[in-house]
Formats: structure tokens, sequence, C-alpha cells
């Protein structure tokens, strides 16, 4: 049956790991409701069953005296659970740990059985043996789970496992009839007591190998090769009657060939969303500090810089198109080549509302003139752009589009005098449009990849904003090992 391995995708689909930087930080929550914890049960019920069988029973005998008989020595052997059937189960969280209780479970045992004896009828022994079949019915196991924070990992335990067997039948193969029901009397309560404390033995070591799991967890969940999310767990697990909660740090952190970013991020104080819909089945909450977080990783990783040689339609790179808005460039550089780089001097900021999700961007185009080869700058133009994004799920990642509000715009160096500023900015605003939004939107439409197991993928997804969060409000569907594509940030 296996009902332990719930856990493990369970808790495995919200990947822990270890400190980084502090494990009271929490800007991502995920919570499991009781729909989805049932989901997850039958699956594993399902698909995990195997995992327990086979069970094999130490040897058994047994002497009993029939009368007319004498007494008879009765051997099992080679008994074996090779089968377990649970049509019914149930569980729930409690303020500790999980309880399961598997009721009407059925399972099936094979044997081999041997008897023997002699009487003072007929000097020589008398023995026979063959094969046995058994049924056991209306067996109901019953465990108690324990799971609790230790040294930033999650630790799994068997408070208590319980297994009692109501009905069971043998049919045997070979002997003597009329030895049938000596059989069944001399050895029911022997193979009950004995099927009950092999499943408690096979689940606790099942729960033991869990946990070993546990504390060998990815220590994060890789991104790209340029990020990956800090995963650790920032306090207990959240248990409740009807749902399994767990908070996570959630920010992202550099992958092994990038430093550190030094930027730190403050929790919101403002309360998290709720779903509308109380039967979806999981729901993860994601604070705007994990997307600037992001941002700012990449901004650290010298991402968010470029140099356009090039603008779509628009004879933007020649002097020549510059005459009549900037006349002393063209005058001091005639029908020079030109490029233009793009810098950010610090990360865009993202706020999350209850509506749109705004960002804001300074950025720094420097006007460079080739001159005999040569990159020779001119003018930087400083902007203060604001825009708008919209987002939604796809798959099993939350993607977007960002438009432009409108932007500031402002002089911050130039080496051919001053500039009209409001001849430039039509310009400016038609390279923002045609090149920068563009450009930003092929990393929204790439998305971003939420925390959910392989094998699994979002169904019938509600995206819910508030104040500073964004919570996935979702089904599961479970898609038979098929892994759901997490389209890399770069």
């Amino acid at each position: 049956m296996s009902p332990m391995l719930f856990l493990l995708l369970l808790v495995s689909s919200l990947i822990p790991g270890y400190a980084h930087p502090s494990p009271t930080q929490s800007f991502m929550s995920a919570v499991i409701s009781q729909k989805g914890i049932d989901f997850l049960k039958d699956l594993l019920i399902d698909k995990a069953i195997s995992s327990v069988v086979p069970i094999n029973l130490p040897e058994s005998e047994k002497k009993v005296k029939i009368p007319f008989v004498g007494n008879v020595l009765m051997r099992l052997s080679n008994t074996t659970i090779y089968r377990v059937d649970v049509p019914s189960s149930d569980i729930k969280p409690g303020e500790s740990g999980v309880s399961i209780i598997a009721s009407g479970t059925t399972c099936d045992l094979s044997m081999d059985w041997l008897y023997s004896y002699s009487t003072w009828l007929v000097p020589a022994e008398i023995s026979d043996k063959g094969r046995a079949s058994v049924q056991v019915d209306g067996m109901e196991v019953r465990l108690n789970l324990g799971l609790e924070l230790q040294e930033e990992t999650l630790k799994l335990f068997l408070l208590e496992c319980g297994c009692s067997v109501q009905d069971m039948s043998i049919k045997l193969d070979g002997g003597a009839s009329w030895l049938y029901q000596g059989l069944v009397d001399a050895f029911e309560e022997q193979i009950s007591s004995a099927v009950e404390k092999a499943i408690c033995k096979k689940l606790g070591e099942g729960i033991l190998k869990v946990d070993s799991f546990l504390q060998t967890l990815p220590k994060e969940v890789k991104v790209n090769d340029n990020a990956s999310f800090d995963t650790t767990l920032a306090g207990e697990p959240l248990l409740s009657s009807s749902s399994f909660g767990i908070k996570i740090n959630g920010l992202f952190r550099a992958g092994e060939k990038l430093p550190m970013p030094e930027y730190h991020f403050e929790n919101s104080p403002s309360p998290s969303p709720s779903c509308k819909d109380p039967s979806k089945m999981f729901g993860i909450t994601l604070d705007e500090a994990v997307f600037n977080s992001a941002l700012a990783l990449y901004y650290d990783a010298d991402f968010m810089q470029w140099s356009l040689k090039e603008v779509p339609n628009q004879p933007l790179l020649n002097t020549a198109g510059w005459r009549f808005i900037v006349p002393q460039l063209y005058k001091k550089y005639p029908n020079a080549d030109m490029s233009l780089n793009i810098t950010l001097p610090s990360p865009p900021v993202i706020r999350i509302s209850e509506h749109p999700i705004f960002a804001t961007v300074d950025v720094d185009i420097i006007v460079d003139v080739v001159e005999a080869g040569e990159l020779i700058p001119v003018a930087c133009i400083s902007l203060l752009v604001h825009a708008s994004s919209t987002a939604k799920i796809s798959g099993n990642n939350l993607v977007g589009s960002i438009d432009l509000n409108d932007f500031e715009m402002s002089l911050k160096w130039s080496n051919i005098g001053n500039l009209h500023m409001d001849l430039i900015q039509p310009v400016v605003q038609t390279l923002v449009e045609t090149t920068l939004l563009p450009n930003a939107n092929s990393y929204f439409r790439k998305g971003f990849p939420l925390p959910i197991k392989h094998g699994f993928m979002f169904q019938n997804a509600e995206l819910i904003s508030s104040n500073s969060r964004i919570m996935v409000c979702s089904d599961v569907l479970w898609t038979e090992g098929r892994s759901p594509d997490h389209p890399q940030l770069v």
C-alpha cells in the first residue's frame, strides 16, 4: 500500500533545502488542500502499490493432536504476501503530523505446507506437502506520522502503526481434505499476527527510506545555468485539519559560475491572498521580492545591457537620421554610423497590486558614433520608464507581457552641447516601443517556472493578485511521467 510515499511526493514537490541566507525569511509559500492531499494519496495508492510487495513472512510450524491420529507436525514455509488491494483510504493532516487509515484492505498470500505424523496403526511415518493460498479480508492499517523541521530539513518519523486482520480463508492444494480444518484452526491466528507485524515493519522501513531521502534533497531548485531558487525552509510545516502548508525563502540565487548579488529584500506586511475557489488542490504564493531578486541577480550578472546596431524600420543609427533633431551631431559627424549602448544603472523594480503589475526601470542610453572603426561616446540620455504587466499561467510557468505607461527623460551628459529633449522624446519613445519592450517581452513570454515536481502539471489555474503578492490556485494533473517544459529565463 505504501501510503507513506504520499509524503515523498508532497514534500519533494516543494523541495526544501539548506539555509541561505536566513531560515527566518519567507517570500514563497505553498499550501495543499484536502482535495489535493486526497488526489496525491489516491495517485500514490495506485502508482506505488508495487513498492510494498512481495513481503516474505517467517517460517512457522506447530504440533497438533488429532483424535485417532496422534501428534501431527505442520509446517508453513515460503510464505509470501504477493498482492495488496486498498479500496478505501483516508488521510488527515493534524497539528503535529499526518494520520493515514486504509480500510477494507485485502491481501493474498501463497505458501508451501507440509505435515507429517506417525500412528500405532501404521509403523511408518506418513507425510504430505503442497501449496496453499490465503486471502485476508477486512484488514485495517493505521499510521500516525510525525513531521517537523530539524536543521533546515523536514524530518519524517513513525509515531504509531497499527494493523488488524478481520477475516481469513485458506485453500489447500494437495493433502488430505480431512486435515483442512485442522490446518486452518492451527495457523489462522499465527498467520494473522505475522501479516500484521510484517505490514507495519514494511511501512516502518519505507518511512525510514523516505526520511533518508528528505535529508538528501537538492539544496536548491535549478532554473537554468545562471540561477536557482533558494528553497530554505522558513519554519515548521503548517498543518491543519484540512491542509498542509510550507514556507520557504524563495528568492533567486546565483549559479555556481556567478557571485551572489548583494541585494536584500524585506517581507511585506500585507496579508496573503486566498483562493476564491476552496476546491482547488494547490496554492502557491509568491512575494514580489521573489521577482525582484531574479531581476537583481541578472542585473548583477551583466545580462541587462545591450548594444544596438540596428533599429527595425527606423533610420536612427546614422547621424543623417538626426540632422534635424540634433544638428550639431550631424555637423560634427556627417553621415556617420551610430551605435546605442543601453545599460541599466540599477535593477528594475516590480510592484504587485490587485490588478496590474507595475515595473519601474532606470535606463541609460549612450549614443556612440563610429569613426575609423572606433566608438566615440557623444551623449547619454537617462530614462525612468514606468510600465505595467499582465500575468497568466501557461503550463507550469507564470508568463506575461509588459506595456509602456510613460517615461521621464533627461540628459545625463553630452560631448556635443545641449540637446533639445522635447525633440528627442519621440525618437526615444520609438526606440523604447520597437526595441526595449519587445526585448523585455521575449523574457516574459518564456515564463517564470513555478515550483512543482516534474510529472505534474497545473490544470484550471487561477491567478490572484493582492498588494505585493501573487497566488496561483490550481488543480494538479498527473502526466504519467512526462516532464513539462521549464523554459530558461535567458
